[in-house]
């Protein structure tokens, strides 16, 4: 195995096998990148739109209902903060796998960007983002729909407020009765009785907004990289503000997010070219990092984690891939180190 200038073809064949089994021609090499580890910061943050409702002047009034808002508001929170580690081709360490005669490595799977998953085998690990079962705004009903007559008639916006907040008691009254077993016609099972009490409480949600105005919710994932050096401290990843959202790190209008990682681990790092001299395939040995993420003075993670870039590189000699042993190797896209290597 040698390190080296990489050919352009060969660059430019990586996109044909990636992701996917490649058995080479002879006289032919299969360039592999290792990867190096990031930090991937999810920051899931939702978006809060209020509009008031039509009668809010009144709410107090009628519905002894304080606090309520009469102008249009937007601001933004921070639902969650996830850490995850992506990996992400090291261009320092990128590598031609040369076929000889005796050696059996000739199945190598890449990721789409030519880091190695596995070889003489497929791994099954898929690199995919959690499911953070984002909020959306759901669909809200026309107050309008169910107001009376009378409502609908009423001469000015003070009468239709005072109309349409008797209806509220009116449909609160019919509900009390009926789970009393006091209305005059009752439903004749539970399954009847629970769908008049849902469409009571429908009505009654319509024309309460109409006081208390809509607010709609809109969860969205902001993903920020961190590489980390040998001891990041306090490294300011994104921005704040409950006006704007999440913000570069030049946007002085938001508070920051810190994220620090320190090298917790005590593997030796390897120098390239005295340790690497044999033949074979150059993998990963992953170390050990402490990574903590911080928003106004709250931690809100702290973990250890997998660095390759507090590890070193080893070699699978060329004698485990011989035409007398079948040697099937799985390694983590994202630090590449082993995952799972067997033979027979």
């Amino acid at each position: 195995m040698k390190r080296g200038i990489i050919a352009l073809g060969l660059l430019a064949s990586l996109s044909a096998y990636s992701q996917e089994s490649y058995v080479p021609q002879e006289g032919e090499g299969i360039v592999y990148f290792l990867p190096k580890t990031k930090v991937a910061i999810d920051i899931v943050a939702t978006k809060v739109d209020y509009q008031p409702g039509d009668f809010c002047l009144y709410a107090s009034r009628y519905l002894r209902l304080n606090d309520i808002s009469t102008k249009p508001e937007t601001h933004w929170e921070i639902k969650d903060i996830h850490v995850r580690l992506a990996g992400v081709p090291d261009s320092t360490k990128a590598y031609i796998m040369k076929l000889k005669d005796k050696s059996v490595a000739s199945n190598i799977q890449l990721t789409d960007n030519g880091i190695v998953k596995a070889i003489n085998t497929t791994s099954t690990e898929q690199e995919s983002l959690p499911d953070y079962k984002l909020e959306t705004p759901q669909p809200h009903e026309n107050a309008s729909k169910y107001m009376t007559e009378d409502i609908l008639m009423a001469g000015s916006s003070a009468k239709m407020a005072e109309l349409t907040a008797r209806e509220i008691y009116n449909i609160r009254d019919s509900k009390n009765l009926i789970l009393r077993g006091q209305a005059d016609t009752m439903p004749k099972d539970g399954a009847s009785l629970q769908l008049v009490i849902d469409q009571l409480n429908k009505q009654e949600k319509a024309l309460m907004q109409a006081f208390t105005g809509i607010t709609d919710r809109t969860d969205k994932v902001f993903t920020i990289l961190v590489e980390p050096g040998d001891n990041v401290k306090e490294q300011i990843a994104a921005r704040f503000s409950t006006q704007l959202g999440v913000l570069p790190t030049n946007n002085l209008a938001g508070d920051p997010i810190y994220v620090s990682v320190r090298n917790t681990s005590s593997l030796p790092v390897s120098e390239d070219g005295k340790k690497k001299k044999k033949d074979g395939i150059i993998y990963n040995v992953p170390g050990k990092g402490k990574v903590t993420v911080t928003y106004q003075g709250k931690k809100l993670f702290d973990d250890e984690m997998s660095f390759t870039q507090f590890g070193y590189t080893e070699v699978l000699i060329d004698g485990l891939f011989d035409k007398k042993v079948n040697t099937r190797v799985i390694f983590n896209p994202t630090t590449g180190g082993i995952v799972k290597i067997d033979k027979d």
